[in-house]
């Protein structure tokens, strides 16, 4: 019995150690994915901040500017792509507006973000845009890949429709995770108007060649990430933008247009590490802690079957009672 039932147990310690990389090496690239429909909605205000008022031409100091950003999952784009990629497809439809004080839409860009579903890396297909113009992203943009690692990325910049490095400034702790903080400074750049902008009967496309003015840029972008689900749980920018030069400023060189220090609303802070948090308990169960407990559990039944392998075997044990001789009849 003893040895029948070391077997089993042996049997079972081969089980759960082949669960173990199972798990970790197979399973959680095919399960943890972003869902090609996912939506979300984020809200960002800066406050104070200085903002073009475009009928007088001049810049003013307001009580606040609200970005809202939301990311709409193309279920049907993913599929199309996915049938010539060969690999799980999401498709971001993203569109982040400015509203002034008075809730009126300064400007707004539209986006297309195509992307890996597990590794997060851009995938290149018809559609890939920034405010309608065609662009090919290299690196991340709005999400760092499952179980982050302690280094720089390439980030993609929208405005500037370029990539550059977005760096690892070191471990901290936010609202109770543990996080990594990183940070990106894009320097003054030109950069195209917004197709959509509040200047009626401008066309945004042809402002530049019409007046001589320019657009420029520079941001320091800062990014708390939850390494295990790659999920910003914080996100801040130093945003300025400029005018310059050109018969718009009437004879100016150089005109802010907006300026401030933007951070994420509190409320939007806090359902996203709520929401992170459990999507966090839902990777580490197949990275770490099932696999683990696999092995665990695996390395315990081993000793245990060979604990009762090596009990069947001593004198008077059951193997040592199935081999005696039966006594003599009298």
């Amino acid at each position: 019995m003893r040895r029948r039932a070391s077997l089993v147990l042996l049997s079972f310690a081969v089980l759960f150690a082949a669960l173990a990389p199972v798990l970790r090496w197979y399973a959680f690239p095919r399960l943890a994915k972003i869902p090609p429909s996912q939506y979300q909605e984020m809200v960002l205000e800066a406050r104070p901040a200085t903002l073009l008022q475009y009928d007088t031409m001049q810049a003013k100091r307001v009580e606040k500017v609200t970005i809202v950003q939301t990311l709409k999952g193309n279920v049907e784009e993913s599929e199309r792509i996915e049938r010539h990629a060969g690999r799980d497809v999401v498709v971001w439809d993203s569109l982040s507006y400015v509203q002034g004080p008075d809730g009126k839409t300064v400007s707004q860009i539209p986006e297309r973000y195509i992307f890996d579903a597990h590794t997060q890396a851009p995938v290149h297909a018809t559609g890939e845009s920034v405010d309608g113009d065609p662009v090919r992203r290299e690196g991340i943009e709005f999400k760092w890949p499952f179980l982050t690692e302690k280094r720089d990325y390439a980030y993609f910049d929208a405005q500037t429709r370029t990539s550059a490095p977005i760096h690892y400034k070191g471990t901290r702790t936010f609202r109770g995770l543990e996080v990594y903080y990183f940070e990106q400074t894009v320097p003054w750049t030109k950069v195209p108007y917004p197709k959509k902008m509040p200047m009626p009967g401008i066309d945004a496309t042809t402002l530049e060649k019409q007046t001589g003015t320019t657009r420029w840029y520079t941001t320091k972008r800062m990014f708390w990430v939850e390494p295990v689900t790659g999920a910003p749980v914080n996100g801040e920018e130093i945003h300025t933008e400029e005018l310059r030069g050109g018969s718009l400023l009437g004879g100016r060189d150089k005109v802010t247009a907006f300026s401030g220090h933007v951070k994420m609303r509190e409320d939007y802070v806090d359902h996203t590490v709520a929401l992170v948090s459990s999507h966090r308990t839902l990777v580490l169960l197949l990275v770490s802690r099932l696999p683990w407990t696999f092995l665990t559990l695996g390395a315990g039944l081993l000793a245990l079957s060979l604990l009762l392998e090596a009990r069947s075997r001593r004198p008077g044990g059951d193997a040592a009672a199935e081999r005696a001789p039966e006594p003599a009849g009298v």
